[in-house]
């Protein structure tokens, strides 16, 4: 008899092998369709290689630091190719432990490129050549996102970079002008920074992780300004040649017009859905400026074709996309779901200092009309950042005055994406910042600071 499935997933990033796995619990028949590897962008050229080289890159600033603490090293040298090799290999791991979930789950791993014939059939056509038809119950589509390039300037993998060719580029940029200076732009430019490159930030608008507070933004630049990177703002790219050296960046804006001469250029200005040739228009299914359109259970508006991740064009982080893919699966086996809040979404950038936040920023808050307390704790007085040596940075909490609603969070500095989840619970939970102050924390850890700040919103903070 022909096997049908329970539901078929195309795409295996962190939302489409999440909504796998959640969906095999719940005793549903899965079929994983995947065109490259498990895991998608995230664990093989996004999240999880990125934080591999930060962490090099930590690893390094701390030996240049070696007087600070006391010891000297000599003879010390960086090995860029290393690292990206080390990187390479913390990758292959964990997408090695994605294919043992999938057996233990008993998700069947189909290796192709899966189209929608109809809503209840997927045609997959199968890396060997061959095509195979899927029949269904239900298909969630998790095909993710790419690179969005600037109109006329088109990548070619070797002078003009997206993050997938940056990511495995074993040699070092001796010069490098970054596109963007969201967290992709960032990270990178603290990275190549660090192992000794010449790095120019070009951002179009007027701050460094525009979407973050201002307060955030201005840490982070005067971070990188110390460290001898160039931050542009407010500037505009007009075009990009290459060259036999290298390339030639024209930008233009408030500081008038220029142009860069680097080795490379990295374009890292966010990301677009992939939803192109999967037959979504064929099957009925509506999409706004190529995104899937989908409800808060993830529902697209064709019964039971669901979907998930980036290529919905909600928040493009691999943690959203795996929240989208459990309650996906859990719609499809029946559950009771809950929506998600895609405002109160943690945010992480890990270049150093790192950034986390969640919620509105102070001018937002302000913008809708919420009268506001703000609780602020630098890290300087820390006991534990002292001892670190990494005491730049602060926790900044934005609570309504009246309600007491703790309205959104911003934490610049050590390990601050590590701390972010304490505030997240207490905004998701209705707890206040009075509730985070009469928390005793453990001292000393940096955690502390942000007991301080939940004091600082009604003047009270301890230690300043």
């Amino acid at each position: 008899m022909e096997q049908i499935y329970d539901v078929t997933i195309i795409g295996a990033g962190p939302g489409g092998y999440v909504a796998a796995i959640r969906a095999a619990q719940l005793g549903l028949k899965v079929a994983l369709v995947e065109k490259e590897h498990l895991g998608g962008v995230c664990l093989n050229w996004g999240c999880i290689p990125t934080k591999a080289l930060l962490r090099n890159a930590e690893v390094i600033s701390l030996l240049r630091r070696g007087k600070e603490f006391g010891f000297t090293v000599t003879g010390f040298e960086a090995d860029f190719g290393a690292a990206v090799e080390r990187s390479r290999k913390v990758a292959k791991r964990l997408v090695k432990g994605i294919g043992a979930l999938m057996r233990k789950n008993h998700v069947e791993v189909v290796e192709g490129t899966g189209v929608l014939r109809s809503p209840h059939e997927v045609e997959v056509a199968l890396k060997a050549g061959d095509t195979r038809l899927l029949p269904t119950r239900n298909v969630v589509v998790a095909t993710g996102g790419r690179a969005r390039t600037i109109p006329g300037i088109a990548p070619d993998g070797e002078r003009v970079l997206t993050y997938r060719e940056a990511i495995v580029l074993r040699e070092l940029p001796a010069s490098a002008v970054i596109v963007g200076a969201g967290p992709i732009g960032m990270e990178f430019a603290h990275v190549w920074s660090t192992y000794g490159a010449e790095v120019t930030v070009v951002e179009m608008l007027p701050h460094a992780l525009p979407l973050e507070d201002e307060e955030a933004s201005a840490e982070v630049e005067r971070a990188f300004k110390r460290r001898k990177v160039r931050l542009l703002t407010s500037m505009c790219v007009q075009g990009v040649e290459t060259t036999a050296a290298g390339v030639r960046v024209s930008v233009a804006g408030e500081k008038g017009e220029q142009v860069l001469e680097a080795d490379q250029v990295l374009v890292a200005i966010g990301v677009r859905p992939n939803s192109e040739d999967l037959g979504l228009e064929e099957v009925g299914v509506q999409t706004e400026r190529g995104s899937i359109v989908v409800d808060d259970q993830m529902r697209t508006s064709v019964p039971g074709i669901y979907g998930v991740g980036d290529v919905t064009g909600k928040l493009a982080l691999a943690h959203v996309a795996s929240a989208q893919g459990v309650v996906a699966a859990e719609t499809i086996a029946g559950m009771e779901t809950r929506p998600l809040d895609y405002e109160a979404m943690p945010r992480c950038t890990y270049c150093q200092p790192q950034v986390a936040s969640f919620g509105l920023t102070e001018a937002q808050a302000v913008e809708r009309g919420h009268e506001i307390q703000v609780g602020k704790f630098p890290f300087r007085p820390s006991g534990k950042a002292l001892a670190l040596g990494d005491r730049d940075g602060f926790v900044k909490i934005m609570a309504d005055a009246t309600s007491g609603e703790i309205l959104g969070a911003c934490l610049v500095g050590p390990e601050v994406t590590e701390l972010l989840p304490e505030l997240v619970l207490a905004h998701n939970w209705e707890l206040t910042p009075e509730e985070i102050a009469h928390s005793v924390h453990a001292h000393p850890t940096l955690s502390e600071a942000l007991m301080e700040a939940a004091h600082g919103v009604f003047g009270k903070a301890i230690h300043m």
